[in-house]
């Protein structure tokens, strides 16, 4: 069985590890490519479809915000599962998943098939997805984890800058259900980039008998026979690393994260039609901007980490720094409606946007030990289920009651400025301390 992540914490830092293997975690992104990035085009694939079943945003928005329940509701089992079956084999089987319920969904012929099938099915395959990819990719760096982390979701970035044109292409060559056919195919790449994230212990020195005895004395002492109840209790508590909700700044963290991801959601999901329906652009330059802006996301994925690793910025600041800047280039697209303004903005907001997504699961390993990361990740998505059913829909509401997208932008940002107002104060108290 192959090795979690967490049991080779202590082995990581080994300098003896080569450093080829220390970049084989950030160089297998590409074979994400066709994962990652489909929610990105979401409104440029399904738009077509959905339309002909007469579904408007709330219905679009009611498939997205399932696809990221579905997605966040894997944190109940993600931790349990990473540390069972390693992150390897978690995300070969997210990426069949992935596969699969692509190709279902080029076959579904109503709302509730599309809900099953890209709501549930590839939401469950993209929630093993992520957590066991940040882990396999995390378990190999004790030190400039922001640089290594960046160069992993690359791949991601290569994939949002190339998948609006293929799914433009596809979509001119084949329909929409042979597009969404063979994008499922493309999908199924994912297991051939998941069976190379092989565990950090492959690769480094065997413990010596010191480091095996102390890790004899750290382990718990055994639970009572005669208390079962008990024992499920703390077995369920442990795997699930749930003493971490009794930490009022992880707390903090994970409505933040959550927020910040549900207005990126929202975002991703209304700025193709932003773009065809307010701005008046055709399906043509819609795919450029989007192009641009994950261009842009990619470069940032590659260059703002190595600045921020190097002068020592918290995840945690880069974060904060990116949703303040986020607010005013939204609050400036909103308001913008000529193509070349699009255009430029659409790259800016790409470059800015990194500066959260990178730093999403970074801020919640800043915060965590690694033998506790899983289970945080789990609690993290957990939270931005809960965000998505509810704030989520809620944005969707709101657009189709006010009929204006420009609005909906704007009310994305009121997600951002509470993130702000909860973030600054203990961001500034902590510096102050310090």
């Amino acid at each position: 069985m192959d090795g979690g992540p967490g049991s080779g914490a202590d082995k990581r830092e080994s300098p003896e590890i080569p450093l080829k293997i220390r970049l084989l975690g950030s160089s297998l992104a590409p074979f994400q490519i066709f994962n990652q990035s489909l929610i990105s085009v979401f409104g440029l694939l399904f738009s077509q479809q959905l339309h002909e079943l007469g579904q408007s945003t709330t219905g679009v928005a009611l498939v997205m915000n399932v696809n990221s329940i579905i997605l966040n509701s894997s944190g109940f089992i993600i931790g349990p599962a990473i540390k069972t079956f390693s992150p390897r084999r978690v995300a070969i089987f997210g990426s069949l998943l992935t596969g699969v319920g692509l190709i279902l969904s080029s076959q579904s012929r109503t709302l509730w098939q599309i809900l099953i099938s890209y709501g549930g099915i590839v939401g469950f395959g993209l929630g093993l997805l992520n957590p066991s990819t940040f882990m396999a990719v995390n378990s190999y760096f004790s030190r400039k984890r922001g640089q290594a982390v960046g160069l992993a979701l690359a791949g991601t970035g290569i994939g949002q800058m190339l998948m609006p044109q293929i799914v433009h292409f596809l979509l001119d060559e084949f329909g929409y259900r042979g597009a969404i056919l063979i994008v499922g195919a493309l999908a199924f790449h994912g297991i051939v980039g998941a069976s190379l994230f092989q565990p950090v212990e492959w690769h480094s020195h065997p413990p010596t008998a010191c480091q095996e005895h102390e890790k004899l004395l750290a382990t718990d002492p055994p639970l009572q026979k005669n208390r079962p109840a008990q024992s499920t209790s703390e077995k369920l508590k442990k795997s699930m690393d749930l003493s971490l909700l009794k930490d009022l700044s992880f707390l903090n963290i994970s409505l933040g994260v959550a927020m910040a991801y549900t207005s990126s959601i929202n975002f991703s999901m209304l700025f193709p039609y932003f773009l065809q329906f307010s701005a008046g652009l055709d399906r043509k330059d819609v795919a450029m901007c989007m192009s641009l802006l994950a261009a842009m996301d990619l470069a940032s994925r590659l260059t703002l980490p190595t600045l921020t690793d190097r002068f020592r910025i918290s995840c945690r600041m880069i974060f904060l720094v990116g949703a303040v800047l986020l607010i005013g280039v939204r609050a400036t697209l909103a308001e913008t409606s000529h193509r070349t303004s699009l255009l430029i903005i659409s790259g800016l907001y790409g470059y800015i946007r990194a500066a959260t997504v990178v730093n999403q699961n970074l801020c919640v390993s800043e915060h965590c030990t690694q033998e506790k990361l899983a289970g945080a990740l789990g609690l993290v998505m957990i939270a931005k289920g809960i965000s998505v059913i509810s704030l989520g829909q809620l944005l969707g509401w709101v657009r189709d009651v006010t009929g204006s997208y420009r609005f909906s932008l704007h009310m994305q940002n009121v997600l951002l400025v509470i993130v702000v107002i909860f973030w600054l104060p203990e961001v500034i108290w902590k510096r102050l301390r310090r």
